[in-house]
């Protein structure tokens, strides 16, 4: 039986290669656009589920604690996030309060969540149930995750706000500012690569053994 050898496909040109194998940190080029065809993430693999896990301790610091205290005339008052979704709908903007529902709480929470179930298996021989699933549903939402536009909003509030009251930034405010460097470090990983863990490869594996097992049989 003839072997179909591995080709892989420039996102860019549409440029058909075959696969090589990657050294360490390698990078493969599209000979025709010169776009990145794929990289060796080995190393960047071991470090993504620490940074994860560190990523899902400063998202819930920064769902659980107030984001700012604003206090003015002896009135004090403070808000974490999830209270800015309710305020936002009670004043008449539930677009806005989904949006950031969605954008800053839940599609965070997904990503980091499918992330720490999935990158074990990068290691491992055999895909978890929802495999495809999930590195789909990560490509797609991975654009709308905007924690760092949050933040950078919160930031030119709370400056507008200090010529107003006594504003003292929360602890969420903090966690948000290094959620959103861990995510940038996070997303730095193409969900694709998740693709070529070792299930395609230990089929091969194991039919090569069996190739050369059938092979001293008869011998």
């Amino acid at each position: 039986m003839q072997k179909v050898p591995d080709l892989i496909a420039c996102e860019d040109c549409d440029t058909i290669h075959r696969r090589l194998a990657l050294g360490y940190n390698e990078i493969a080029l599209c000979s025709c656009c010169g776009a990145e065809l794929e990289r060796d993430m080995g190393s960047h693999g071991k470090r993504l589920l620490p940074l994860t896990i560190a990523s899902l301790f400063m998202y819930i610091i920064a769902n659980a604690f107030p984001i700012v205290e604003m206090e003015l005339h002896g009135l004090a008052s403070r808000t974490t996030l999830i209270g800015t979704v309710f305020s936002l709908n009670a004043h008449g903007m539930p677009l806005i309060a989904f949006l950031v529902l969605t954008t800053t709480i839940l599609f965070p929470l997904f990503q980091l969540l499918a992330l720490i179930y999935l990158i074990p298996s990068i290691s491992r021989v055999g895909r978890p149930p929802g495999f495809n699933l999930l590195v789909r549903m990560i490509q797609t939402l991975r654009p709308w995750v905007m924690v760092e536009i949050l933040l950078l909003g919160v930031i030119v509030a709370f400056v507008k706000l200090t010529n107003m009251a006594a504003v003292v930034p929360g602890p969420a405010l903090w966690a948000l500012g290094a959620l959103a460097l861990l995510l940038a470090s996070v997303f730095s990983f193409n969900p694709r690569y998740m693709r070529r863990i070792a299930l395609p490869d230990g089929r091969e594996k194991t039919m090569s053994a069996n190739r050369t097992a059938r092979s001293a049989e008869k011998t």
